[in-house]
């Protein structure tokens, strides 16, 4: 049964890309929140031993810090759900 006070996905949702229409005014806030964050996570042990353990293989080679960041959130969540 729907609940009318919340309303779908799809009527909540603007043309750029499913981005749900509250959300696009986040986006320069979001936006410096991720920056920041970013920054904490390369400088991290962790992210840095990550980063050694994986490079040996070249595999990160060429990727910008947005993405080394993503791949190892993306691992790190990836191995605590197992």
């Amino acid at each position: 049964m729907a609940n009318s006070q919340f309303p779908s996905s799809f009527e909540n949702t603007s043309q750029r890309g499913g981005v749900p229409k509250d959300l696009l005014g986040q986006l320069p806030v979001d936006s410096e929140i991720w920056h920041n964050l970013k920054q904490a996570i390369s400088a991290s042990s962790g992210f840095e031993r990550w980063q050694l353990e994986r490079n040996t293989d070249g595999r990160l080679t060429g990727l910008n810090l947005d993405n080394l960041v993503r791949s190892y959130l993306r691992e790190t969540l990836e191995t605590l759900a197992y």
